[in-house]
């Protein structure tokens, strides 16, 4: 059994790659880190693991390595489109994949440096496809409402739709109606290929992300009413 622990501040594209990498049965999630204090405690729990983390979120890439040495766990990391596989691969992380990888690439990958083996998609590949360039992730961006935004968000992330419509203050079937548009202006058939979709597409990934972070904190600060 492959063990998965999966660390990015970035909490929909862990649930994405957790998502495509669920559905094999060899491999198993068995930590998902949203802070570094998680992801050090993971690393000591979770020995003989591979790590897929993200490079903005684990930038001390010398003491990872060294900590990770120590509890036999495999790292791979999620590298920007500009920075060289060459910085990380000579550091001792294995795997090198960016935010633009696709679910075969990313089980090959994982695969891979569990057996010890070093793994690194082509860089190259990679900056063809810039966020900036992302075209088809800004259409559907574009396309999508901001309630439609909050329920991708929020699907990625693994709630069921009775969940989203308690969030949403609304009901099962009005969440169902809106993800049936939201399939057919993205052009997918079930939450699975949603969440691939979106972790392909990080132009939409943060635009749904920060609609969820917006719906989230106002529920937890709302209005306050005025003395008439």
């Amino acid at each position: 059994m492959l063990k998965i622990i999966l660390a990015d501040n970035q909490a929909i594209f862990r649930a994405g790659i957790a998502k495509v990498l669920a559905v094999e049965d060899d491999v198993r999630i068995v930590a998902q880190a949203q802070t570094v204090e998680q992801a050090m405690v993971s690393i000591e729990k979770f020995r003989g693991s591979v790590m897929i983390f993200a490079s903005s979120f684990l930038p001390e890439t010398a003491r990872l390595v060294t900590l990770a040495r120590e509890s036999g766990i495999q790292l791979v990391v999620i590298a920007e489109s500009s920075e060289s596989p060459d910085r990380y691969l000579s550091a001792g992380v294995l795997g090198v994949i960016y935010r633009s990888v696709d679910s075969a690439e990313l089980l090959r990958c994982v695969r891979r440096v569990s057996e010890g083996l070093a793994y690194s998609q082509d860089s190259r590949n990679a900056a063809q496809n810039p966020d900036s360039d992302d075209f088809v992730g800004a259409r559907v961006r574009d396309r999508l409402t901001p309630k439609e935004l909050k329920i991708v968000a929020l699907i990625v992330q693994g709630y069921k739709n009775k969940e989203i419509a308690g969030l949403l203050g609304t009901t099962e079937q009005v969440v169902k109606n809106y993800l049936r548009n939201v399939y057919d202006k993205i052009g997918v058939s079930d939450r699975l290929e949603l969440a691939l979709f979106t972790i392909h597409h990080r132009i939409l990934a943060e635009a749904a992300a920060a609609s969820a972070a917006a719906m989230q904190q106002a529920q937890a600060n709302p209005p306050t009413g005025t003395a008439g």
